[in-house]
């Protein structure tokens, strides 16, 4: 398999994505979990722009890096500069790392309007620079910013840049597509024409996701003859994002047979992409190609039908092939199949008649505004209901939420909760921040007694939404809870036009997974 090296800039062109700011640690966790992932470059940023850049660098010796390299990044010396007197080329060498990424312009209307210098002036400080780093040991990728734009515009100077940087001993050309607005077939051509031109150079491609299209030109540039592409951990960047490697890696690994990271690597991409997610505090996008939750994840009972008899139906992959795992969806549109095998998973039954009872009951449920699919925690206490196997933890035999509003301008919520366990009646109140919060407060104060692991279960999100917005203050709202403990995280639903009776009946199942699931009773 011929080799494709990754370079990933997660933690410089990612970090400029908007809302995202690495800490030192951060960008030290990230840098070793790269390594571990076997990525071949790592950039680590531009060691001039502020102190934790500098920290960053300063502090890369607390990784025992195994396999990637890592890369300073920074620009061509300034036009009225000696190379060997830039304070930029400076900051560069002083970082003490193998590799050093130079960016120079390409596009003669930067270096007039944004530059101000001549164009024989800018291909004077792109070779000047190159060579001097060159003479310190250092092995150089040149980013030729704005490449393309810069090609379409005036390809006989965009290329005498190029020429310039390849004589003064740049190991990789890389073609950056800055703007994000080029096509894959127009990114095909121009990089082609570049790899015959500099025949025995390493030719890399680095694009940006604004007309969609990153991922496709980076694929048409390696078609193209590039061996070297830049990207981000989930596409993160700036305006857009940056090509994201998440579907870079596999694509040329499956679909079009280079070796990238290795087999066994590349089945730690979806850990890898939510670790990724995790440190940048960012929400994990579900329907992401190759990593995201719902990229296996099928809803419709024909398509869940097909599959069961052959995975190559519906699936381009098998899931495992990248760390993620297929999932069958409850809801009012899966058939029999579906909720069949969830039950042969959970080794509780495989009747067929019984899986259509259970049908039936979701698609009734969901017409009254639950949903399963993000909820399988109340699903799996639905099963147990249905198959007469559910014995409730608790009778309730009353609840009160009150809200006042003190003179101070505080707001006190006071929930009440009256329950009976095993014939012995409980009768609490607990204060909290809003009616749940005092709700969950109150049930576990009321149950602790009798199962005390209910300590260790918490709350992490809460959800609503309106399910008939046109009915008004009279709509059906849906309520999602996701609680966790040590072991698990699940996810429980009520509906009710009362937002409170919603969150109730929600509430309830999450506690009763937990104690059910500890019991190990939930497939009894």
């Amino acid at each position: 398999m011929e080799k494709v090296k990754i370079y990933d800039t997660t933690l410089r062109d990612g970090m400029q994505a908007e809302g995202i700011s690495f800490s030192v640690e951060d960008k030290l966790l990230l840098a070793r979990r790269l390594d571990e992932f076997g990525i071949d470059y790592i950039e680590g940023g531009f060691p001039l722009s502020n102190p934790k850049e500098e920290e960053f660098f300063r502090r890369l010796s607390e990784i025992p890096f195994q396999h990637a390299r890592i890369a300073a990044f920074g620009s061509t010396r300034r036009a009225n500069n000696p190379v060997e007197q830039d304070a930029g080329i400076a900051a560069l060498l002083a970082c003490d790392v193998p590799v050093i990424t130079i960016v120079g312009k390409t596009w003669d209307m930067h270096v007039t309007d944004v530059l101000r210098c001549g164009l024989e002036d800018n291909i004077m400080l792109c070779a000047d620079s190159v060579a001097y780093l060159k003479k310190q040991g250092r092995e150089v990728i040149f980013d030729a910013e704005h490449f393309f734009d810069g090609y379409k515009n005036n390809p006989d100077y965009a290329m005498k840049v190029l020429a310039a940087a390849a004589e003064a001993g740049a190991d990789t050309l890389a073609l950056c597509e800055t703007n994000g607005g080029a096509l894959p077939d127009e990114v095909y051509e121009i990089t082609r024409t570049v790899c015959q031109t500099f025949s025995g150079a390493t030719i890399g491609i680095h694009c940006h996701n604004d007309s969609d299209c990153a991922v496709a030109n980076s694929l048409a540039g390696v078609r193209a003859g590039a061996r070297h592409v830049q990207g981000t951990l989930n596409g993160l960047g700036e305006r857009t994002g940056n090509a994201n490697l998440c579907t870079i890696i596999p694509n040329l690994s499956l679909k079009m047979g280079y070796e990238t990271v290795g087999d066994e690597n590349l089945r730690s991409l979806t850990e890898v992409s939510r670790f990724a997610f995790e440190i940048a505090n960012l929400t994990p996008v579900t329907h992401m190609p190759y990593v995201g939750e719902s990229a296996f994840a099928h809803k419709g009972g024909l398509h869940i039908d097909a599959i069961r008899k052959n995975q190559k139906t519906y699936e381009h992959i098998s899931p495992e092939l990248v760390g993620n795992e297929r999932r069958f969806l409850i809801s009012e549109l899966s058939g029999a199949s579906n909720v069949l095998d969830k039950l042969e998973k959970k080794k509780i039954i495989s009747d067929r008649n019984v899986a259509r009872a259970i049908l039936q009951k979701v698609q009734e449920l969901e017409k009254e505004g639950y949903q399963f699919e993000i909820a399988e925690a109340s699903f799996d206490l639905l099963i147990k209901k249905l198959l007469g196997t559910y014995k409730p933890s608790f009778e309730l035999i009353k609840y009160h939420v009150d809200i006042e509003r003190a003179e101070s301008g505080r707001m006190i919520t006071e929930a009440t909760v009256k329950l009976s366990v095993d014939g012995r009646v409980e009768h609490v109140v607990s204060e909290g921040d809003g009616p749940v919060n005092a709700l969950d407060g109150a049930l576990r104060k009321a149950m602790e007694a009798f199962y005390p692991n209910i300590k260790s279960m918490s709350l992490i999100d809460y959800k609503v939404r309106v399910v008939n917005a046109r009915a008004g203050t009279a709509a059906r709202v849906r309520v999602v809870i996701e609680s966790r403990d040590s072991q698990d995280m699940w996810g429980t639903v009520g509906a009710s036009e009362n937002i409170i009776e919603a969150s109730w009946l929600a509430l309830v199942d999450s506690v009763e997974y937990k104690l059910l699931k500890d019991a190990g009773a939930l497939n009894e």
